[in-house]
């Protein structure tokens, strides 16, 4: 009778987690025993555990925290919030991937097995509470990333970008497992992360120079996953190499994976060390906010300028994770995030619906768009303006947010560039508007000359999910009173 209680305690923390594993199963048997050739339908088991885990996720937010599995995972608002911004990166992703798998001719099945395992293994991430779980989760977060960004095994950009990406991911989880062993040693044995601490202090040895090491590894490892400046060289190779959607489902989700256990663990393990982690995030803030628009103002492919914008982005973030124990730090990083999945999400839509028409990504050929689908035009337009930080829109407000908190905190370097630098960014968004709008015919590329609205390229999916981000980049800033609320009530 105890055993029984005991697995249904276990089971219960991690019911939005057993929801997409039986989804993943699900999808292996009916994909087995099925006999059809088209199978995209399959893509709703997937989008239904999905969906049944996000409101499960709502439907236990007030819950008291969880520590489970010998204190291996951890469930508390904090880790929910970040558990949802992944779910909700993965649900949006679906739609746009099955109509592009269906055009390009591959295997539905594998494709959303990988999402769906990648969503699960970010789930996990969130809520690890020991160094051996955050490095399994991760590593099945990041070989599934792997294996999407490779999917199109013919294309000679795809084999490169993967082969980057792989050789790059296991050096940079070497560097992380390596300042693991550091803080296993260093603590005493010990490799949950509260009792990391509470051996580092017995040991006293929360001031040696085996924590420099330690933070430094980490940090690598991090930064790789964040794409930060140095360890960004993967980034744009990846983003125009691999299937559009896989790039959307990466730009948002290992982002939001990544954020929640670089704030966990600067946050618990190296709080003795906060002055310095602050100050090594801040030297990668500045230099990825600096260095990813300025390098975003020459590309000519529209996925490449993206990668360097989603670094400079990223810049952004770490300002409210460098002060998240203050004025709301944390609050202002979870709503730009929040903003942000949306925004990019629906910039990748708008591309990718114009790719699968066009079959290009250089931002030259999207001169004269307006001219021939007005609503991809102006959606493309609003989701780059809402990146850039256009007042009404959501990026607006969500930046604002996140520069007032830091400035309340002190930032005054990290603000006053971030600010700078959303004024460069602003110029080539407007750059690319500009193109979509051009009137004179001898501007009009011959892409968009032959562009048919009436194409034998199913949209419905993908503009349904274009809709979705569109509306919530352009209003969520309007109504962000009770996001930052809720953001507000998470805890470690």
């Amino acid at each position: 009778m105890n055993e029984l209680k005991l697995l249904l305690f276990y089971g219960n923390s991690i019911f939005p987690e057993c929801i997409l594993i039986l989804g993943l199963f699900l999808l292996l048997i009916i994909d087995l025993i099925s006999d059809q050739k088209k199978k995209t339908w399959f893509y709703l088991i997937p989008l239904t555990s999905l969906v049944l885990s996000i409101a499960i996720l709502l439907f236990r937010w007030r819950e008291e925290p969880i520590i489970s599995f010998l204190g291996n995972f951890q469930t508390n608002n904090f880790n929910k919030i970040f558990q949802f911004l992944i779910l909700l990166c993965s649900t949006i992703c679906i739609p746009l991937s099955v109509e592009y798998i269906q055009c390009t001719g591959m295997a539905i099945t594998e494709f959303l097995l990988f999402i769906l395992t990648a969503a699960l293994g970010g789930m996990f991430l969130c809520g690890a509470n020991d160094l051996a779980t955050i490095f399994v989760a991760l590593e099945c977060f990041s070989l599934c990333s792997y294996l999407l960004s490779g999917y199109t095994k013919r294309d000679v950009r795809s084999n490169e970008a993967t082969m980057k990406y792989l050789l790059m991911g296991g050096a940079s989880s070497s560097i992380m497992v390596y300042g693991f062993s550091w803080l296993y040693g260093l603590s005493g044995g010990e490799i949950a992360l509260q009792e990391i601490v509470n051996g580092l202090i017995n040991t006293q040895m929360y001031n040696s120079p085996g924590i420099w090491i330690a933070l430094i590894s980490i940090t690598v490892g991090i930064g790789f996953k964040l794409s930060l400046v140095p360890f960004h060289q993967w980034t744009p190779d990846v983003y125009e190499g691999s299937p559009t959607p896989v790039v959307a489902f990466l730009s948002v989700s290992s982002k939001v994976a990544a954020s929640a256990l670089a704030t966990r663990l600067f946050d618990i393990i190296f709080y003795f060390s906060s002055n310095e982690w602050h100050l090594l995030l801040e030297i990668l803030a500045i230099l990825s906010m600096i260095l990813g628009n300025f390098i975003a103002l020459t590309q000519t492919s529209m996925k490449r300028m993206l990668a360097y914008s989603s670094i400079s982005q990223i810049g952004y973030i770490l300002i409210g994770m460098i002060n998240g124990n203050s004025n709301n730090g944390y609050a202002s990083m979870i709503t730009y995030i929040l903003f942000y999945i949306f925004m990019n999400l629906g910039t990748f839509a708008c591309i990718l619906l114009f790719g699968l028409r066009t079959g290009t990504d250089n931002i030259r050929d999207y001169a004269g768009l307006y001219t021939k689908d007005p609503f991809l035009a102006l959606s493309l337009a609003l989701c780059l303006l809402s990146l850039g930080g256009i007042p009404p829109l959501a990026g607006f407000f969500g930046k604002l947010y996140l520069f007032w908190c830091g400035w309340q905190a002190g930032s005054y370097l990290l603000v006053s560039i971030g600010l700078f630098m959303s004024v460069i960014s602003i110029y080539y968004y407007l750059k690319i508007i500009k193109l979509l709008i051009t009137e004179r015919n001898i501007e009009i590329t011959p892409h968009v000359q032959n562009y048919s609205l009436s194409s034998s390229i199913p949209k419905n999916v993908i503009e349904l999910s274009m809709i979705v981000c569109l509306i919530a980049s352009v209003i969520l800033g309007i109504v962000m009173n009770p996001i930052i609320a809720i953001a507000q009530e998470t805890f470690f």
